[in-house]
Protein backbone atom coordinates (compact mmCIF):
# COMPACT_ATOMS: atom_id res chain seq x y z
CA UNK A 1 0.00 0.00 0.00
CA UNK A 2 1.53 3.04 -0.90
CA UNK A 3 0.20 6.68 -1.21
CA UNK A 4 -3.69 6.36 -1.89
CA UNK A 5 -5.62 8.74 -2.75
CA UNK A 6 -7.08 9.59 0.37
CA UNK A 7 -3.66 9.97 1.74
CA UNK A 8 -2.89 12.62 -1.45
CA UNK A 9 -6.64 14.30 -0.23
CA UNK A 10 -5.15 14.70 3.42
CA UNK A 11 -1.54 16.23 2.12
CA UNK A 12 -3.11 18.17 -0.49
CA UNK A 13 -5.15 20.19 1.97
CA UNK A 14 -2.89 20.60 4.62
CA UNK A 15 -0.38 22.22 2.10
CA UNK A 16 -3.35 24.72 1.54
CA UNK A 17 -3.56 25.40 4.59
CA UNK A 18 0.06 25.73 4.87
CA UNK A 19 0.01 28.29 2.14
CA UNK A 20 -2.58 30.30 3.71
CA UNK A 21 -0.68 30.56 7.01
CA UNK A 22 1.87 32.32 4.92
CA UNK A 23 -0.22 35.14 3.42
CA UNK A 24 0.92 38.25 4.77
CA UNK A 25 2.88 36.75 7.62
CA UNK A 26 3.03 39.19 11.07
CA UNK A 27 6.06 37.45 12.52
CA UNK A 28 7.91 36.05 9.55
CA UNK A 29 11.19 34.98 10.50
CA UNK A 30 9.15 33.00 14.15
CA UNK A 31 6.98 31.62 11.86
CA UNK A 32 9.86 30.12 9.51
CA UNK A 33 11.18 28.91 12.80
CA UNK A 34 8.17 26.80 13.70
CA UNK A 35 7.72 25.77 10.41
CA UNK A 36 11.17 24.44 10.36
CA UNK A 37 9.84 21.29 12.38
CA UNK A 38 6.78 20.72 10.53
CA UNK A 39 8.82 20.28 7.42
CA UNK A 40 11.30 17.87 9.19
CA UNK A 41 7.53 16.23 10.19
CA UNK A 42 6.94 15.80 6.96
CA UNK A 43 10.26 14.39 5.78
CA UNK A 44 10.07 11.52 8.48
CA UNK A 45 6.53 11.13 7.18
CA UNK A 46 7.48 10.78 3.55
CA UNK A 47 10.49 8.55 4.34
CA UNK A 48 8.15 5.83 6.35
CA UNK A 49 5.73 5.59 4.20
CA UNK A 50 7.99 4.67 1.43
CA UNK A 51 9.66 1.90 3.49
CA UNK A 52 6.62 1.03 5.69
CA UNK A 53 3.04 2.10 4.09
CA UNK A 54 0.92 3.55 6.67
CA UNK A 55 -3.45 3.75 6.58
CA UNK A 56 -4.68 7.20 6.02
CA UNK A 57 -5.77 7.09 9.58
CA UNK A 58 -2.38 7.11 10.63
CA UNK A 59 -1.92 9.82 8.11
CA UNK A 60 -4.87 11.87 9.20
CA UNK A 61 -4.16 11.89 12.85
CA UNK A 62 -0.53 13.07 11.91
CA UNK A 63 -1.74 15.94 9.63
CA UNK A 64 -3.97 17.01 12.43
CA UNK A 65 -1.27 17.85 14.62
CA UNK A 66 1.04 19.44 11.93
CA UNK A 67 -2.32 21.79 11.10
CA UNK A 68 -3.22 22.87 14.60
CA UNK A 69 0.57 23.35 14.44
CA UNK A 70 0.82 25.31 11.47
CA UNK A 71 -2.07 27.48 12.60
CA UNK A 72 -0.51 28.24 16.53
CA UNK A 73 2.86 29.43 14.22
CA UNK A 74 1.16 31.95 12.67
CA UNK A 75 0.73 33.58 16.16
CA UNK A 76 4.31 32.28 17.19
CA UNK A 77 1.67 30.40 19.85
CA UNK A 78 1.36 33.31 22.29
CA UNK A 79 -0.99 35.50 20.14
CA UNK A 80 -3.73 32.77 18.51
CA UNK A 81 -6.94 35.29 18.43
CA UNK A 82 -9.16 32.24 19.45
CA UNK A 83 -10.86 34.64 21.97
CA UNK A 84 -11.73 36.90 18.77
CA UNK A 85 -12.82 33.71 16.56
CA UNK A 86 -15.07 32.11 19.19
CA UNK A 87 -16.62 35.59 20.21
CA UNK A 88 -17.73 35.86 16.10
CA UNK A 89 -19.13 32.32 16.73
CA UNK A 90 -20.63 31.94 19.69
CA UNK A 91 -20.74 35.35 21.28
CA UNK A 92 -18.35 34.39 23.98
CA UNK A 93 -14.73 35.02 25.10
CA UNK A 94 -13.26 31.81 26.37
CA UNK A 95 -10.35 33.46 28.26
CA UNK A 96 -13.22 35.84 30.01
CA UNK A 97 -15.57 32.65 29.96
CA UNK A 98 -12.64 30.97 32.09
CA UNK A 99 -10.76 33.81 33.50
CA UNK A 100 -7.70 33.32 31.73
CA UNK A 101 -4.93 35.49 31.85
CA UNK A 102 -2.53 34.16 28.99
CA UNK A 103 -3.01 32.39 25.56
CA UNK A 104 -3.74 28.88 26.07
CA UNK A 105 -3.50 27.89 22.67
CA UNK A 106 -0.21 26.05 22.97
CA UNK A 107 -2.03 23.76 26.19
CA UNK A 108 -4.16 22.43 23.02
CA UNK A 109 -1.29 21.60 20.97
CA UNK A 110 0.72 19.64 23.64
CA UNK A 111 -2.81 17.80 24.45
CA UNK A 112 -2.64 16.74 21.15
CA UNK A 113 0.74 16.10 20.49
CA UNK A 114 0.37 13.05 23.34
CA UNK A 115 -3.32 12.22 21.47
CA UNK A 116 -1.81 11.98 17.79
CA UNK A 117 1.07 10.41 18.42
CA UNK A 118 -0.19 7.67 20.38
CA UNK A 119 -3.58 6.82 18.00
CA UNK A 120 -0.64 6.87 15.68
CA UNK A 121 1.56 4.65 17.38
CA UNK A 122 -1.27 2.36 18.61
CA UNK A 123 1.39 0.16 20.88
CA UNK A 124 0.94 -1.38 24.50
CA UNK A 125 0.02 1.27 26.78
CA UNK A 126 2.54 1.77 28.83
CA UNK A 127 5.25 1.91 25.44
CA UNK A 128 2.88 4.75 23.74
CA UNK A 129 3.06 6.60 26.77
CA UNK A 130 6.88 5.98 27.38
CA UNK A 131 7.31 7.28 23.71
CA UNK A 132 5.10 10.41 23.87
CA UNK A 133 6.69 11.40 27.39
CA UNK A 134 10.22 10.78 26.30
CA UNK A 135 9.80 13.00 22.79
CA UNK A 136 7.62 15.68 25.12
CA UNK A 137 10.78 15.80 27.09
CA UNK A 138 13.38 16.38 24.46
CA UNK A 139 11.64 19.21 22.94
CA UNK A 140 11.19 20.91 25.76
CA UNK A 141 15.21 20.42 25.66
CA UNK A 142 15.11 22.12 22.52
CA UNK A 143 13.20 25.10 23.79
CA UNK A 144 15.99 25.06 26.35
CA UNK A 145 18.64 24.88 23.72
CA UNK A 146 16.87 27.99 22.22
CA UNK A 147 16.54 30.20 25.11
CA UNK A 148 19.90 29.55 25.97
CA UNK A 149 21.46 30.40 22.31
CA UNK A 150 19.30 33.01 20.91
CA UNK A 151 18.72 36.58 22.31
CA UNK A 152 15.89 36.82 24.92
CA UNK A 153 12.74 38.31 21.95
CA UNK A 154 13.38 35.49 19.67
CA UNK A 155 13.58 32.94 22.22
CA UNK A 156 10.13 34.25 23.85
CA UNK A 157 8.21 34.34 20.54
CA UNK A 158 9.08 30.53 19.93
CA UNK A 159 8.70 29.22 23.41
CA UNK A 160 5.67 31.63 23.95
CA UNK A 161 6.69 30.53 27.91
CA UNK A 162 4.26 34.02 28.38
CA UNK A 163 6.23 34.07 31.97
CA UNK A 164 5.05 31.07 33.36
CA UNK A 165 8.22 29.23 35.01
CA UNK A 166 6.38 26.18 35.16
CA UNK A 167 5.47 26.16 31.29
CA UNK A 168 7.35 22.59 30.11
CA UNK A 169 6.06 21.08 33.34
CA UNK A 170 2.54 21.88 31.91
CA UNK A 171 2.86 21.25 28.77
CA UNK A 172 4.47 17.49 29.13
CA UNK A 173 2.06 16.68 31.75
CA UNK A 174 -0.93 17.29 28.83
CA UNK A 175 1.06 15.08 26.37
CA UNK A 176 0.73 12.63 28.77
CA UNK A 177 -3.17 13.44 29.28
CA UNK A 178 -3.55 13.43 25.41
CA UNK A 179 -2.01 10.18 25.46
CA UNK A 180 -3.54 8.57 28.21
CA UNK A 181 -6.90 9.64 26.26
CA UNK A 182 -5.99 7.82 23.29
CA UNK A 183 -4.48 4.97 25.14
CA UNK A 184 -7.95 5.06 27.40
CA UNK A 185 -9.90 5.37 24.02
CA UNK A 186 -8.29 2.52 22.19
CA UNK A 187 -8.62 0.30 24.85
CA UNK A 188 -11.95 1.04 25.25
CA UNK A 189 -12.83 0.25 21.31
CA UNK A 190 -10.86 -3.31 21.57
CA UNK A 191 -13.33 -4.57 24.27
CA UNK A 192 -16.03 -3.40 22.23
CA UNK A 193 -15.13 -5.18 18.69
CA UNK A 194 -12.65 -7.43 20.02
CA UNK A 195 -9.90 -6.19 18.20
CA UNK A 196 -6.64 -6.19 19.46
CA UNK A 197 -5.04 -2.52 20.50
CA UNK A 198 -1.40 -3.06 19.28
CA UNK A 199 -1.96 -2.35 15.04
CA UNK A 200 0.92 -3.57 12.71
CA UNK A 201 0.79 0.08 10.82
CA UNK A 202 4.58 1.56 10.31
CA UNK A 203 5.17 3.79 12.99
CA UNK A 204 4.19 0.46 15.49
CA UNK A 205 6.67 -1.69 13.10
CA UNK A 206 9.64 0.73 13.06
CA UNK A 207 8.93 1.06 17.01
CA UNK A 208 9.04 -2.70 17.41
CA UNK A 209 11.87 -3.53 15.13
CA UNK A 210 14.14 -0.80 16.88
CA UNK A 211 12.98 -2.28 20.55
CA UNK A 212 14.46 -6.08 19.20
CA UNK A 213 17.31 -4.50 17.18
CA UNK A 214 18.88 -3.25 21.01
Amino acid sequence: MGMTRGHLWLLGTFAVLLVATWWDPIWPAEQALHNSLTLVALGVLGRVQKRRPMPVQTWAWALLFLALHTVAARWIYSYVPYDDWTSALFGVRLSEVFSWHRNHFDRLVHFAYGLCLAMMLRLKPLRSLEIVIATSALYELLEWVIAMTLGAETAEAYNGQQGDIWDPHKDMALALLGALVAVWSQAVAGRRTGAPVHSDSGFSRDFDSARESR
